[in-house]
């Protein structure tokens, strides 16, 4: 099944502790997610930041929510145990237990309220739709979307540069990836006729101990397999064993299968990769604001 949202875990959390004993996050999370059935994938699924597991997160959220309701208390760090007010939730035998029902207890309406002041305008639907989602996920939801509309204009760019400036740009992002140290003496566009399809070489290391060969092409048609044959042939021709074709556009299937099954090693880069190395690495960006996400540092308050 799909991994449940954070409202969906409340109820079974609060059941799961129902024995009054001190449980661990990481119990409840494993018994959890074995309830839920949730698959080795699911499990493993991460926020899109890579630095926390989804369902992790979410019971963590769900805890925390119960908590502002005090149906749960935490009793020392990571353990946490039902309350008497939990127990008589349970007792009332719910058949959910979401925000909705968490209002009806007056410390946790007093705190969702002063959270909620500057929502008024939202509508109640996309209210609970935006409260299904944990914090992290809202706000790493808002950064994938604002990093896909940069990334739409930075292709946007491209597509109008003209051929030198978007070989310069390859190479740049390649320098930046670490590729041949310094931008003057690790890249040198070659875009001259003669050149058999190769538009631009590259160090792999500061030492030059081996050259990478690069294509680049600004399309808005898929690359197609003959065009990858002409680089390879173009690689073999150089006594080349490495390369890379940059596109602001897509690779079909059977180009990508051809790469994968010859000696060459040939990396293939489309329009939305490349547009995310530009953003990743600082290649025609700048940063427009930095937002550190702060958690309580527990160790700090423990008496020594």
């Amino acid at each position: 099944m799909a991994i449940p949202d954070f409202q969906s875990i409340m109820l079974p959390l609060l059941k799961f502790c129902a024995d009054r004993q001190e449980h661990t996050n990481r119990e409840a999370i494993d018994v959890l997610s074995a309830e839920f059935g949730l698959t080795d994938e699911e499990k493993q699924k991460l926020l899109p930041s890579g630095r926390q597991r989804v369902f992790d997160n979410r019971v963590a959220w769900a805890r925390a929510h119960m908590k502002m309701a005090q149906l749960v208390e935490n009793t020392r760090r990571g353990v946490f145990r039902i309350t008497e007010r939990g127990q008589e939730v349970l007792g009332q035998n719910p058949q959910e237990i979401k925000l909705r029902f968490l209002r009806e207890f007056p410390e946790y309406a007093e705190a969702r309220d002063r959270h909620q002041q500057n929502r008024k305008e939202r509508t109640s639907g996309e209210q609970e739709e935006e409260e299904s989602k944990t914090p992290e996920e809202q706000l790493e939801e808002a950064y994938e979307v604002l990093r896909e509309s940069l990334a739409s204009e930075l292709l946007t760019q491209l597509k109008a540069s003209s051929p030198a400036f978007f070989e310069k740009v390859v190479v740049e992002v390649l320098v930046k990836m670490g590729y041949g140290g310094s931008r003057k003496d690790a890249g040198e566009a070659i875009g001259r006729s003669g050149d058999e399809g190769i538009d631009g070489i590259i160090k792999e290391d500061c030492l030059g101990l081996d050259i990478i060969y690069i294509q680049a092409k600004r399309w808005e048609d898929p690359v197609s397999r003959p065009e990858i044959q002409k680089f390879a042939g173009a690689l073999q021709g150089k006594r080349a064993r490495k390369g890379v074709f940059i596109t602001t556009s897509r690779f079909c299937d059977t180009a990508r299968e051809f790469v994968s099954n010859i000696d060459s090693k040939i990396i293939l880069v489309d329009g939305q990769q490349l547009a995310g190395y530009m953003i990743d690495f600082g290649v025609g960006v700048a940063t427009d604001g930095v937002y550190e996400l702060k958690r309580l540092d527990s160790d700090y308050f423990t008496d020594t």
